[in-house]
């Protein structure tokens, strides 16, 4: 059960296009903001059994990116678990099974809401897999609606919620939101906070040794 928090994450895929609003913030967080640190909060809600009510679960951590292709996720509260991706490999550390697995990160994370937030290195690089539109204004931000061309994957949508802190330049354009709905119904949310933009990150942020003891399983 606690393994949402790193499989709402990484199973979702993402979308694309180009324009105003949502999208041009999503252009501008994309091609100005190349490093970035946030906490954050991640609610994942599963559809509603049979005379039960939906099932909530809550995580909350730290989240830090350097364009293209590093970044890492640190969740610290219910359990504590790790993303990291170094630019070759994508590490998942679950402290309580005392398991780490490995993956080629290029096999995994071209269409996924990671690459669009965190390590893409352009607008265009995310354009194969997805078709993007803006989304209405609501609760103060923009939104793109990110909808995958592949119907054989679990995404169903992906919105990105952008804070221009009502200025139509770079240092305005903050990450705020990110939600995911998936096939079966399951939408995960994360709200964004304390968001710096291009602070200055060290390569050893981003790496990971897998601590002694720990299985390694490479996939």
């Amino acid at each position: 059960m606690k393994r949402f928090l790193l499989t709402a994450f990484l199973t979702m895929a993402y979308a694309h296009g180009v324009s105003a609003g949502g999208l041009s913030s999503l252009e501008t967080f994309v091609k100005t903001v190349k490093t970035g640190q946030a906490t954050f909060t991640q609610v994942v809600t599963s559809p509603a059994r049979e005379g039960q009510a939906p099932r909530v679960k809550t995580s909350s951590g730290q989240f830090e990116f350097a364009r293209p292709n590093r970044f890492r996720f640190d969740y610290a509260k219910p359990f504590v678990q790790t993303i990291v991706a170094d630019g070759q490999t994508l590490w998942l550390h679950d402290v309580d099974l005392n398991q780490v697995t490995a993956r080629k990160q290029a096999a995994v994370l071209g269409s996924t809401p990671a690459a669009l937030i965190a390590s893409a290195a352009d607008v265009q690089a995310l354009q194969a897999d997805f078709v993007l539109t803006d989304a209405p204004d609501q609760d103060g931000l923009q939104w793109v609606l990110a909808t995958p061309k592949s119907k054989d994957g679990q995404l169903q949508s992906v919105r990105v919620g952008f804070s221009t802190a009502g200025e139509p330049n770079a240092a305005a354009t903050t990450l705020a939101v990110l939600e995911i709905l998936d096939n079966f119904g399951q939408r995960s949310v994360l709200t964004f906070a304390d968001f710096k933009a291009n602070p200055p990150m060290t390569a050893s942020s981003f790496q990971f040794s897998t601590p002694k003891g720990a299985d390694l399983i490479r996939q």
